[in-house]
């Protein structure tokens, strides 16, 4: 099973960085960051796969699937809002971002009401989903490496975006909480 997992983190690494190769040349993109995310995500969930239906319903596990299904709704409503109104534009001269993160509108609507980083909110929900299917030291530090990535990537992403979208993003940011709804 060692091996199995060795070989699933390699081949995962594999993918996101090729997906981040970009990103993970210039330190000072959002990406750089992202990149360390997924890879403690990664780690996490081989750590904890053993233990994702033991026990459902107790308190950790009932705890787990609320974060789980939380950073289900967010990627699905985060992706869905940056699509239909972000006004993706491929001559934005962000070379670093995909094509839809060129928004060339800002979302304010639905879930960005509430949060400014609802796709970092997922994965952040989904770090601390994994942690409690099983806690140990070991997956507690790397769920805290994860929320450390994924916070410097979101303070990255609000430079970037307060240099393109100027005074109407710094004005969004005092109204809003990064990953979580009236909280952070």
């Amino acid at each position: 099973m060692l091996t199995l997992k060795v070989m699933i983190f390699l081949i995962s690494t594999v993918v996101v960085g090729f997906i981040s190769r970009k990103s993970l040349i210039n330190f000072k993109s959002h990406g750089f960051f992202r990149f360390f995310a997924f890879e403690f995500i990664i780690i996490l969930f081989l750590l904890n796969m053993n233990f994702w239906f033991i026990s459902p319903f107790s308190f950790n596990q009932i705890i787990s699937w609320i974060l789980l299904i939380s950073s289900a709704f967010y990627v699905i409503e985060g992706y869905r809002l940056l699509h239909t109104k972000g006004k993706a534009d491929e001559s934005r001269p962000d070379e670093h971002l995909y094509k839809f993160e060129k928004t060339t509108g800002l979302v304010t609507d639905g879930i960005y009401r509430y949060v400014r980083h609802p796709l970092y909110g997922s994965l952040f929900f989904l770090a601390w989903g994994i942690l409690f299917k099983s806690v140990s030291i070991i997956v507690f530090f790397l769920t805290i490496g994860a929320s450390i990535s994924l916070t410097l990537t979101a303070k990255i992403e609000e430079k970037e975006n307060c240099d393109y979208f100027g005074r109407e993003y710094e004005l969004y940011m005092r109204r809003t909480k990064m990953f979580i709804p009236y909280v952070w």
